[in-house]
């Protein structure tokens, strides 16, 4: 079923509900580390300013649990913000009540005003109704623009639009569905999916799911020496999840003859997780019993790429090892860079390969990044997303 999008909309002169995700990384001194989310949304909120609606815009920050907590406050993105879009913007005081209501009404067609965080209220996570009607009555027309939210069935994300005639997606939304289908509903081949990070159990559906689609699955970072151990290499002092070594040996054995399911032949291992420590390259059988694996080593590398070089579409969620230290960089930025030179459709999903894109300098290069880490792995799972979901719900209503 399609979903409505925001320029299929009447928005003259209508107070527009915009959910947005501006969960953006604030540093120890409440700074804005990355913009990316909030950069992402422009494209939403200047349409409907220039369509003449009044932009109401709706976002929660960090986990305050309830709490109205200073430091989760969206006064640095209204200031961010304000400047990306050359006009002030202005922090209300909350998100619904009466204070936010004269606020609404006194806004012109084509300002903007942001909410403060949704998640000051408890209400907002666990989807309560009255709290979704107070949302709803602050506006006439709703648009989800927040795909890293999409996954949550919150009061702002499906709640609110069981009370509006009226919802729509944004723009952001509409690319982030668009381009994700093509990495599940006939992707071109030869298919490469990349996953790392620290954790097998994270990523399990998404490897059962994408086993039937993908040519080639290469796996690296700390889940791989799950996946190590269970076809019996010692691997020190590494990361492993030993509740799921059986299930690891279980999905290499599914895929035996079925894909290629690529692990990391050689690392760079440390005595421990130290920019100082001594460190080395080992293969897979010689791995110190006291070191930790902190990085794919250079013939992995060479491994990977061959195949990100011949592929089609390509689809990368995790980083190959602790990246964010120097030395054990190599790894994550040579597969960046290898899918930024590739001319496959590649889609990178997930804070840290998103931060190794920036960081790396190519993120330009990349067919699209994704701005919903959990929103984008549990779309790839194949899973339905109650955001998503109460968009085509709607539609179907309407017609």
């Amino acid at each position: 079923m399609a979903i409505r999008r925001v320029d299929q909309v009447d928005l003259k002169g209508k107070r527009v509900f915009i959910r947005v995700d501006f969960n953006v990384p604030l540093s120890e001194k409440n700074e804005i580390n990355d913009d990316t989310r909030i950069v992402s949304s422009l494209t939403t909120i200047r349409f409907v300013c220039e369509a003449g609606g009044k932009a109401i815009l709706a976002s929660h920050l960090g986990r305050p649990k309830g709490k109205r907590e200073p430091r989760y406050s969206l006064a640095p993105v209204a200031e961010r913000l304000s400047g990306l879009l050359g006009r002030n913007v202005p922090l209300a005081p909350d998100c619904v009540g009466e204070e936010v209501r004269a606020q609404i009404k006194g806004m012109k067609p084509g300002e903007v005003l942001l909410l403060e965080n949704l998640r000051f209220h408890t209400e907002e996570e666990k989807n309560e109704e009255s709290f979704s009607k107070a949302l709803a009555s602050l506006c006439d027309v709703y648009i989800n623009d927040a795909f890293g939210a999409a996954h949550r069935a919150h009061a702002s994300t499906e709640g609110i639009t069981r009370h509006l005639k009226t919802v729509a997606a944004g723009f952001l939304m509409m690319k982030e569905i668009e381009s994700l289908e093509k990495a599940l509903i006939c992707p071109q081949a030869p298919y490469v999916a990349i996953l790392g990070g620290a954790k097998v159990s994270d990523k399990i559906g998404v490897i059962r799911n994408l086993m039937d689609k993908v040519t080639t699955l290469l796996i690296g970072g700390g889940m791989a020496y799950t996946f190590l151990k269970a076809k019996g290499f010692e691997v020190g002092k590494s990361l492993v999840e030993e509740d799921q070594i059986g299930l690891s040996l279980n999905l290499l054995e599914t895929a035996e003859g079925k894909i290629k399911f690529l692990l990391p032949t050689d690392h760079l291992a440390a005595e421990r997780k130290d920019v100082h420590a001594k460190k080395k390259f080992v293969t897979n059988d010689g791995i110190p019993e006291d070191w930790v694996c902190l990085d794919i080593g250079p013939e992995t590398v060479q491994i990977f790429l061959e195949e990100i070089q011949s592929a089609r579409t390509i689809f990368w969620n995790g980083p190959m090892g602790v990246f964010e230290l120097e030395p054990f960089s190599r790894g994550t930025f040579a597969i960046a860079k290898a899918i930024a030179g590739s001319s496959a459709f590649s889609i990178v999903g997930g804070g840290d390969s998103v931060s190794a894109v920036n960081q790396a300098g190519i993120a330009d290069q990349i067919g699209h990044i994704s701005t919903g880490g959990g929103a984008s792995l549990e779309f790839i799972e194949g899973r339905k997303l109650p955001g998503i979901e109460a968009l085509r719900k709607k539609r179907g209503e309407i017609g």
